[in-house]
């Protein structure tokens, strides 16, 4: 295959990529704290043997998270959070501590804060939160602070990572963080909202058109430039 031919093939595999986040992201419209994602295209250049052109390849191997704040719904629930600005709250999971924006927790049968999974939500100190089992007015200041019939009992652990680079998204509206995490100084945290989605779906699926028909042009150019490779070599065999 020549040049051009692994050209198209980087471009096209690029794309592809591109059409399954932009698919995922239209799946994740109505899910509550959930971040688009993109996909980033870079050009790696290959150099070439001595008075020859180098090679450019497109290459969309690395996605991107857009960490843009969503819309706040009401949902009036005592353990039902949101964070209005940055940060994001604490889990602990079996695969270790995870960061999410998904603010819809509950008490488990054991009386430890839970989010839909069953993940631990944990305090400014990193423990699990346990909600005592007598509370009565369950109440939640600015701050992230939880009180009981007006006692404090908790106060949620809303951190951002030190180096914004090193976050990642693991799977759903879990995030990991390869690095060090820290608190955020004045959180806003609001009691009975949850963060919808950042997704845009009329912008995701224009973007869905627009990644098909790049995907048709490259695959035209492909077979265009298979059947001249053929010619060519029809004609030289002759």
């Amino acid at each position: 295959m020549e040049n051009a031919g692994y050209i198209a093939l980087t471009r096209l595999s690029g794309l592809q990529r591109e059409m399954q986040v932009v698919a995922h992201n239209i799946a994740n419209t109505a899910t509550a704290g959930f971040r688009r994602e993109g996909v980033v295209f870079s050009e790696f250049v290959v150099g070439a043997e001595r008075h020859e052109p180098s090679l450019s390849m497109a290459l969309g191997n690395t996605r991107h998270t857009y960490q843009m704040q969503g819309g706040l719904s009401q949902t009036g629930g005592s353990f039902d959070m949101a964070i209005e600005g940055e940060g994001f709250f604490q889990l602990e999971t079996a695969q270790g501590p995870r960061l999410t924006r998904a603010g819809m927790f509950t008490p488990n049968q054991a009386g430890d804060l839970v989010n839909m999974d069953g993940h631990f939500v944990l305090d400014i100190g990193g423990a699990p939160i346990f909600v005592p089992p007598d509370a009565g007015n369950i109440s939640l200041a600015r701050d992230g602070t939880l009180s009981a019939d007006g006692v404090p009992f908790a106060q949620m652990g809303i951190v951002r990572p030190v180096d914004p680079v090193t976050i990642s998204r693991e799977a759903g509206t879990l995030f990991v963080v390869d690095g060090e995490v820290e608190p955020i100084e004045a959180p806003m945290v609001l009691q009975g909202f949850i963060e919808e989605s950042n997704v845009d779906p009329i912008i995701e699926l224009a973007r869905m058109i627009d990644v098909q028909r790049a995907y048709e042009r490259g695959m035209s150019f492909f077979e265009s430039e298979d059947e001249r490779i053929k010619n060519v070599v029809q004609t030289l065999g002759r």
